[in-house]
């Protein structure tokens, strides 16, 4: 199954929009090396046009969306993504509507943005100049999957933690991210901050407005989504966050589905068959309910005997058919797996101290103010030394391009066992190209139905999840109960 074709994710019904005059672009040569000039806007703060020139440029990703580039600020000397992506003239870009509100420092940063002219006669790119992050969790996972082994257990909580941050934030303005995954997790591999990427699919979703679908990627779809519900909430992103837990304690993908309805059997071979108020609750809409009855799966079988019981209960939480039962991330958050964060000076093997963990802003700390006390690590000491002002809230990220081999995130950056056959795999705005491009680690997804950015063939086997029965037979019954319901 092709991933859906998308440039990337605009705002309906918007007037024409008026851009910068195209011909600010410059390109010079300066000892030896290209170096372009354009009039960019800051990406956070007033519409302040100012020439920012870069060098060193190279595609690290591409596919449906557009393409990523790696550059390197003549100013500064800090590497940056730059995705681009044609712009329809009709429409805002609801990416960049996005990304300029977003402020967190487990959100990869908007810096600059600007717009260049194509090939075709009015033809508008909208150019994205991003921080760099090197990795992403989906290449650290591979690494360790193609050597058997899975993510220690600390680094999972450190990754899982952080993700689950960015999302209270982002869920607290009302926008979901639509497309979680760890190829859109990048990691600093130095400094072990997790920063969520790739805002193409992302809306600020509105009661009672429909939305599509057909979003996220296929392994981290929510099952009111396969059952087409089109009044979901950030429940979705809550849902894939615990595919993504589950897949980095099994080592594999928990519900490797082939196809959409394939993905719904999976899914039931764990859980069991939905109850009618499941269904109902997920889409109020759906009225076959042709399933065979089949039983729940304890989750102490599902995950191997070493996996910590908080870290089933976890998922057990976030894996929930009903939305409205699915704890919200700040819960998350607040959830006992996490207490060994929140407990004593913790360092990474690298020797660096862990990275912010509980620098939260007035904003996180009214989501649910209850939680506050639960959040904050449990000796003062702590808190002063690792609660850092939110205006440092940047994590330490500086766009490093790689590690030694004993950097945080597991493989340093430049080590080619992670697998992929990218450029080092390094890339730019958030997840592989789906589409059969260049893999990227920055680059944005190329489609949202792909099975997991192209990677699901380097893991083991799909039907392997441990106790858990994929006989044909079982996943023949769901499969041709469900082909007769849905379609």
């Amino acid at each position: 199954m092709s991933g859906r074709p998308r440039t990337t994710s605009f705002a309906e019904g918007n007037k024409t929009q008026n851009y910068p005059v195209m011909g600010g672009m410059k390109i010079i040569s300066k000892d030896g090396s290209k170096v372009t000039t354009v009039v960019a806007t800051a990406g956070q703060g007033p519409d302040r046009p100012q020439e920012v020139s870069y060098t060193d440029t190279k595609v690290i990703g591409n596919g449906s969306f557009g393409v990523v580039f790696q550059a390197t600020l003549c100013d500064t000397g800090e590497l940056v993504a730059i995705k681009k992506v044609l712009q329809d003239k009709r429409f805002k870009n609801r990416e960049l509507q996005i990304m300029r509100r977003l402020e967190h420092c487990n959100i990869v940063k908007l810096k600059y943005f600007f717009y260049s002219s194509g090939e075709k006669k009015d033809e508008v790119y909208l150019n994205l100049v991003l921080e760099y992050i090197p990795e992403t969790v989906y290449k650290v996972a591979r690494y360790y999957a193609k050597n058997k082994q899975t993510i220690p257990i600390n680094f999972i909580r450190l990754y899982m933690y952080q993700l689950f941050r960015s999302l209270a934030y982002i869920h607290s303005l009302g926008i979901c991210h639509r497309d979680i995954k760890p190829q859109n997790l990048l990691l600093d591999p130095e400094t072990a901050v997790l920063k969520l990427c790739d805002f193409g699919s992302a809306k600020q979703l509105l009661h009672g407005e429909p939305n599509v679908s057909y979003i996220c990627s296929r392994y981290y779809r929510a099952p009111e989504l396969i059952f087409g519900a089109i009044n979901y909430t950030t429940k979705i992103d809550v849902w894939s966050a615990g595919c993504v837990l589950a897949e980095l304690l099994l080592g594999q993908p928990i519900f490797p589905g082939d196809s959409g309805v394939d993905q719904l059997v999976e899914i039931i071979k764990v859980l069991g068959t939905p109850t009618r108020e499941q269904i109902k609750e997920m889409n109020p809409n759906y009225t076959e309910f042709k399933f065979p009855q089949i039983k729940s799966h304890p989750w102490q079988k599902v995950f191997r005997a070493r996996t910590p019981p908080d870290a089933i209960a976890l998922v057990s939480r976030l894996l929930e058919y009903t939305p409205g039962t699915r704890i919200t991330p700040i819960q998350a958050c607040a959830h006992p797996f996490f207490n060994e964060l929140r407990e004593g000076n913790k360092q990474l093997p690298n020797g660096r101290e862990f990275p912010p963990l509980f620098n939260f802003t007035e904003q996180e700390l009214a989501i649910q103010p209850s939680l506050n006390l639960i959040l904050r690590p449990r000796n003062p000491n702590d808190a002063a030394k690792a609660g850092q002002s939110s205006s440092s809230a940047d994590g330490g990220s500086s766009g490093a391009s790689g590690g030694n081999g004993t950097g945080a995130g597991g493989p340093s950056s430049n080590n080619n066992n992670n697998g992929g056959s990218s450029n080092s795999g390094t890339s730019a705005d958030g997840s592989q190209a789906q589409d059969g491009g260049n893999s990227s680690s920055q680059g944005a997804g190329a489609g949202a139905g792909s099975q997991s950015g192209g990677g699901a063939d380097d893991l083991p086997s799909a039907q392997s999840v441990p106790g858990v029965d994929s006989s044909s037979s079982q996943g023949g019954a769901i499969a041709s109960a469900a082909t007769s319901t849905m379609g």
